[in-house]
C-alpha cells in the first residue's frame, strides 16, 4: 500500500514521541510542500528590527534566525547552511534593505520544504518618543466661543506650548467632528463652526503641533469596531476637510488611532489608501481571553505586538504599534516606575509611545485631573533624561529617516 509523504511523516512523529517537531503556528509567512515541516520561529513575520536586535556590520544588520525542522536534514537560510541542534536550526542573516525576505529550506527524508517570512529593518533608528492626545473637541469649542486673540490664550494649548518649549515635545491632537453636546447646555458644536482666522498661527506652529481625525464624536463608544468601512472613511474625510480648511494642509497628518482603537480588518487597506502608515493601540488581553484595543487584529499577532510592540502588516503596509503609557490613567508617582523597564526592552528602548486624553484637562469634566499637566511633564522629563527625541510617528519611518 502506498503511503503519502505527509501521512508517513505524521505516523513517524507519533511513533517517535514527537521527536520531529512542528514550528510555532501563527508566524505567518509563505510555505510550500508539507506545511510545518520547517518553520522559522524567530524573527516573526512582520517583525520590525533595530540595532538592538542584532549586530551592526558594514552595510547591514546581522541577526540570528532560529526555527525547527526534521532531524537529519540539511537546512539552509537564504542559501547559507544553518547550524543544527537536534530539531532546531540557527543561522545568521545580514539585513541590507528596509525589507528582507528570509527563506529557510530543508531537504531530507521528506523532500524539499520551504518557509519564508519578511522582516523590516529600522535602519536609521534612534531613541525617540511620540506624544498624542485623544478625544479633542472641547478646546475648539472654547476658542470659538471666547474668540481669543491667539490660539494660545486657551489654557490647554498654552500648557502644551509650555511643554514643547521645555522639552521640544511634538503633539498630535486626535480630534472629533462634533462635541455631541457633552458638558454644555448650548446647541451642538462642530468643527464647521471653528473659524479660519487662526490659520497663520496653526501654520507657524505646525512643526510641533498637528491635528488629525479620531472619530465623529465621543459617543457611541467603539464607533468603528463593527462599522462599515465606508462610514469610517467618510468620517475621516469630513474631519480632515475641516482641519485643512481652518488650519492648513501643513497642520494635517493622517490618523494613527481611531476612537477606542478598533476597526474591522477589512478597513486596513482603505486606511492605507488615506496615507495611514501607523495604527497604534493598547493590545491588551481581557479576562475572557479576548484581545482588545487592537484594531481587531487576530490573536496571534496581537499577542506578538503585546510583547514586541511593533509589527508590519504587509497587505496594507501599515505598522501596528503598542502604546506604552496613558498619562490620565497613571498617577504621577507611578509614571517613572512604569516607563523604567522599557529601557531594557529592545523595542521600548528605541520607540516610546506616550498619550493621554483631552477631557481630563477640563475642570467641568466629571473625572477632571488637577495634576494632568504634571503627569505629562513627568513623562516627558523622564523621556528627555533618557535620551529619547520627540517625533511625529508619521514622519519617515516611525519618526526616523526612512
Amino acid at each position: 500500500m502506498k503511503v503519502s509523504r505527509r501521512k508517513f511523516f505524521l505516523n513517524a512523529t507519533a511513533a517517535t514521541g514527537g521527536m520531529i517537531l512542528y514550528g510555532v503556528h501563527g508566524n505567518q509567512g509563505a510555505s510550500v510542500a508539507v506545511p510545518d515541516l520547517i518553520k522559522i520561529e524567530t524573527p516573526f513575520h512582520g517583525a520590525v528590527l533595530n540595532v538592538r536586535h542584532g549586530k551592526k556590520v558594514e552595510g547591514g544588520l546581522k541577526i540570528e534566525v532560529q526555527g525547527e525542522a526534521p532531524l537529519n536534514g540539511t537546512v539552509t537560510v537564504n542559501g547559507i547552511q544553518a547550524r543544527r541542534e537536534k530539531t532546531k536550526f540557527i543561522a545568521d542573516v545580514i539585513l541590507r534593505d528596509t525589507e528582507t525576505e528570509i527563506t529557510a529550506t530543508s531537504d531530507g527524508w521528506f523532500g524539499n520544504n520551504i518557509h519564508t517570512i519578511k522582516v523590516v529593518w529600522d535602519k536609521n533608528s534612534f531613541p525617540r518618543y511620540g506624544f498624542e492626545i485623544d478625544d479633542n473637541i472641547f478646546f475648539f469649542r472654547d476658542i470659538a466661543k471666547e474668540k481669543y486673540r491667539s490660539l494660545f490664550d486657551c489654557f490647554y494649548l498654552k500648557g502644551l506650548r509650555k511643554l514643547h518649549q521645555k522639552y521640544g515635545t511634538k503633539f498630535l491632537l486626535n480630534i472629533y467632528f462634533s462635541d455631541g453636546q457633552e458638558y454644555t447646555k448650548s446647541p451642538e458644536f462642530t468643527l464647521e463652526q471653528f473659524p479660519d482666522r487662526y490659520k497663520s498661527e496653526w501654520k507657524d506652529n505646525a512643526d510641533w503641533l498637528k491635528l488629525t481625525f479620531h472619530a465623529w464624536s465621543n459617543l457611541p463608544d467603539r464607533p468603528y469596531q463593527d462599522a462599515p468601512v465606508q462610514k469610517l472613511i467618510s468620517d475621516l474625510e469630513k474631519v480632515s476637510e475641516q482641519i485643512i480648511r481652518f488650519a492648513g494642509e501643513q497642520t494635517y497628518t493622517p490618523p494613527t488611532i481611531v476612537h477606542w482603537g478598533m476597526m474591522p480588518p477589512q478597513a486596513y487597506k482603505a486606511m492605507s489608501e488615506k496615507k495611514v502608515k501607523v495604527l497604534r493601540g493598547y493590545f491588551i488581553q481581557r479576562e475572557n481571553g479576548q484581545w482588545d484595543v487592537n484594531h481587531n487584529m487576530d490573536a496571534v499577532r496581537s499577542e506578538y505586538i503585546s510583547r514586541h510592540h511593533l509589527l508590519k502588516e504587509f497587505d496594507s503596509g501599515i505598522v501596528f504599534s503598542k502604546v506604552h503609557l496613558v498619562c490620565n490613567s497613571t498617577p504621577v508617582e507611578k509614571i517613572v516606575p512604569t516607563l523604567q523597564p522599557l529601557l531594557l526592552h529592545p523595542q521600548g528602548a528605541e520607540i516610546l509611545d506616550l498619550m493621554t486624553h483631552e477631557q481630563y484637562f477640563w475642570p467641568f469634566y466629571a473625572n477632571y485631573l488637577p495634576d494632568h499637566f504634571d503627569r505629562l511633564d513627568k513623562a516627558m522629563g523622564w523621556a528627555t533624561e533618557q535620551g529619547y527625541k520627540p517625533v511625529f510617528w508619521n514622519d519617515g519611518f516611525l519618526g526616523a529617516p526612512a
